[in-house]
């Protein structure tokens, strides 16, 4: 209801857009996290390369896609919050782990703002997230492109994570190649269930899974 009278008023342009501000839901208001990590081959040969991406010029692995918000079904984005933005200097800083500066900057811009942490807190939970969980070495030691079951990648992350249950933990496909590994979390970064709309693993079993060059 809130959307329909906010998206009224500005047709009749009786609101205008404010910067760090937007026609999201309260900062704070959620359930709990998705930390969703992307296979950097993937990512560069499907966006990345065509945007001439320092990321694509690196040898990454996993990278943070994000640390998102979540309802039990679906999630805010791009939240109504006082916070104040990053400076270039913390968004770059989270270039090891996220690929891009620019990575950092946007994820902060649709998914921060709805934690209700200050862009610091943001961005140092993120990487705490990050570092909390075990990448298994094995997808680094290939040496070619290989096509596999997307229920690969997810029993590789049970066995290095026993922490985690199967309905905790998610596979995306996109253009039929392994894209994100997605983790649910509370907001206190211990493992839970995911919800309906976000445990719906890749059934592939022959899905594209590019070495790193």
């Amino acid at each position: 209801m809130r959307h329909r009278i906010v998206s009224a008023l500005v047709g009749l342009g009786l609101l205008t857009a404010t910067p760090g501000f937007a026609d999201g839901e309260p900062a704070g208001d959620f359930d709990y996290y998705v930390l969703s990590l992307s296979w950097s081959p993937t990512w560069c040969a499907l966006e990345g390369e065509a945007r001439k991406s320092p990321q694509c010029d690196q040898d990454f692995g996993w990278v943070l896609h994000g640390l998102w918000p979540q309802y039990e079904r679906g999630w805010p984005s791009y939240c109504n919050t006082t916070a104040h933005d990053p400076s270039k200097r913390e968004t770059a800083a989270m270039a090891d782990i996220m690929g891009t500066s620019g990575a950092a900057w946007y994820q902060w811009k649709k998914h921060g703002r709805c934690s209700g942490l200050s862009s610091q807190d943001f961005l140092a939970l993120s990487r705490e997230a990050y570092s909390r969980i075990t990448r298994p070495e094995v997808f680094r030691k290939l040496k070619d492109d290989v096509k596999l079951p997307a229920s690969v990648i997810e029993d590789a992350f049970l066995k290095d994570n026993p922490a985690f249950e199967p309905n905790e933990i998610t596979v995306t496909c996109k253009a039929s190649r392994i894209q994100e590994v997605r983790i649910c979390l509370t907001r206190d970064l211990e493992p839970r269930k995911c919800g309906a709309d976000v445990i719906r693993d890749c059934t592939l079993d022959d899905a594209l899974f590019e070495a790193i060059d």
